[in-house]
């Protein structure tokens, strides 16, 4: 196949609930790039994706991640061709549900995606009765821990919060809030906040609440503001995503209120940090990734998603290039039986991880123990961009 039809082909991942077959990409492979042998068999695997709606930014990160890494391997997992399922997870627990049933229709030997913890909270039971590997690629609820077919290569909802509220009790003077989004996923890293800060009495143990609307319109958060300056914290940690991130942070600068900004990754990962513009600048993250590290799996790993893409990657796409290797791995390991309980006993064997975020494995709940690290958003002439600081913590 010419490199020119592959690409066509890895695009064609956009679509919802469509199957590419991408075993013939092999010659699209660019030097450097890993092929394997392959097989006469062929493995189905099935995306979960937001193919619409508000999360539809991060559902493209995470096809973009797993594409490229079935393009830099040929189209190949574990020496088998690979037919990709893609259904959208919607924005609801019933279309989520939906969408796992397409694919488990389809006849999937396993799953990877979902952008949402509301979403993937609700697919506990019929991954539970499919028996098929669930791999999550951004963050999955506390509360799915331990579930032998649930696994992810993103964290654990808890542990942003962990990571900066650890960082803030010690490098933070003054009296701290907390603002959250008023939704499932708000409430774990509620926990990990509190968890990381301790019982120091300069939290203000009573965190205020966003709403739930992940596309909040201009002034939505005016009230949230007066609220914040009437507390006069030193310091502010905010959990926002998305739409509602960017809102949030424009606003806030646009009231002036001089309190440090501080925030899980998500705050400013991706579309977040360049719709707020230059009112993010300054703002201090917790993330497991970002584009500029400097190891050697993420120089070759971000360059070529910026040469493919034009932007830098995020820890979506990152997440997502890494489920993409372990069920390469787990695939190999199986050695020929592709069927999802053998897959998923493999997955537990898989071993270290050479990522672009540095090295990680599983751990006994099937999340990657892993290095956290304290980001900055600054400024490049117009564009603004998040920059490593230093290592915080090894989560997992």
């Amino acid at each position: 196949m010419s490199q020119i039809k592959c690409r066509r082909a890895l695009r064609l991942l956009a679509g919802a609930v469509v199957v590419v077959t991408l075993g013939g990409c092999g010659a699209s492979a660019e030097p450097g790039d890993e092929v394997a042998a392959v097989s006469d068999r062929t493995v189905s695997v099935g995306l979960l994706l937001p193919t619409s709606g508000v999360n539809k930014a991060v559902g493209d990160d995470m096809r973009r991640g797993f594409a490229l890494y079935l393009r830099r391997h040929g189209g190949i997992l574990g020496g088998h061709r690979v037919q990709v399922e893609t259904a959208d997870e919607g924005e609801t627990a019933d279309s989520g549900r939906a969408g796992l049933a397409e694919l488990v229709g389809k006849g999937v030997a396993a799953v990877a995606g979902v952008a949402s913890p509301d979403v993937l909270s609700a697919l506990r039971d019929p991954i539970r009765a499919a028996k098929i590997p669930l791999i999550g690629v951004n963050g999955s609820p506390a509360s799915l821990q331990g579930e032998i077919f649930v696994w992810r290569t993103s964290y654990v909802g808890t542990d942003p919060g962990l990571a900066m509220g650890r960082y803030m009790a010690e490098n933070v003077s003054g009296r701290v809030v907390m603002v959250l989004p008023d939704q499932r996923g708000g409430q774990d890293v509620l926990d990990g906040f509190r968890d990381g800060f301790g019982t120091d009495a300069r939290l203000d143990r009573e965190p205020m609440f966003a709403g739930a609307a992940a596309n909040p319109g201009k002034g939505a958060y005016a009230g949230l503001v007066r609220q914040i300056r009437q507390r006069r914290p030193a310091a502010v940690f905010a959990a926002l995503t998305g739409p509602a991130a960017a809102e949030f942070v424009r606003e806030y600068r646009s009231a002036g209120v001089t309190a440090g900004l501080y925030g899980t990754g998500f705050l400013t990962e991706g579309t977040g940090v360049a719709e707020a513009g230059a009112p993010a600048v300054g703002i201090t993250t917790a993330l497991n990734y970002s584009a500029d590290l400097p190891y050697p799996a993420n120089r070759v790993f971000a360059s070529a998603y910026r040469k493919e893409h034009g932007a830098a990657p995020t820890t979506y796409a990152m997440a997502a290039y890494d489920a993409a290797a372990v069920l390469d791995r787990a695939v190999q390991l199986a050695k020929g039986d592709l069927s999802a309980q053998t897959i998923n006993l493999h997955l537990g064997r898989v071993g270290q991880v050479d990522s672009p975020r540095g090295l990680w494995q599983f751990n006994q709940s099937r999340t990657p123990q892993q290095k956290w690290y304290l980001r900055e958003v600054r400024a490049d002439g117009q564009v603004t961009s998040n920059v490593v600081i230093r290592e915080l913590a090894t989560l997992g």
